[in-house]
């Protein structure tokens, strides 16, 4: 399974291991999660911390179950985020490979044009007056995510080409 909407990418890749054991090893709801994404890694909103807590199952590092979410028992070294970001994250693949099929380094509005075919009906029908700016949103979401898991660079005029 893929996950669609990703978190803003913060400084550092530490911030995800920082939210990653804020997740009780213990299943616990998804509200007590949250609250405690809040009040351990000062994350302002609840909807922040949710999309932080879904982030995290992308990236392998959380799991659903029935009684709520937990983090995984895994030892999981930074190294390993790209590839987990590129399995987990929905057109996270695309985005990459749209940089790397560019004559030039790619703005992020060229790699959108460049994916926006794989945005689904449903999500288009979902923001019907305002999928590109979302998924537009998503998509530089991305990209940030990638330079800063290595996989693309980013330039001082905020362009993105393979690392």
């Amino acid at each position: 399974m893929r996950f669609k909407h990703v978190p803003r990418a913060p400084a550092s890749v530490d911030r995800v291991f920082e939210a990653r054991r804020a997740v009780p090893l213990v299943p616990d709801t998804q509200d007590d999660c949250c609250t405690r994404l809040m009040e351990r890694v000062g994350f302002p909103e609840r909807d922040e911390a949710a999309k932080w807590l879904t982030f995290l199952r992308a990236l392998g590092l959380v799991a659903e179950h029935e009684s709520g979410y937990a983090r995984t028992r895994e030892d999981v070294p930074a190294s390993a985020l790209a590839d987990r970001f590129l399995d987990g994250v929905y057109l996270a693949p695309a985005v990459r490979d749209a940089v790397a099929n560019a004559d030039e380094p790619a703005s992020a509005d060229a790699v959108f044009d460049a994916v926006a075919s794989g945005v689904p009906q449903y999500e288009r029908n979902k923001y019907p007056n305002s999928w590109r700016e979302v998924w537009g949103d998503t998509v530089a979401r991305e990209l940030d995510w990638l330079a800063l898991l290595g996989e693309l660079e980013q330039s001082d005029d905020g362009r993105y080409a393979l690392a």
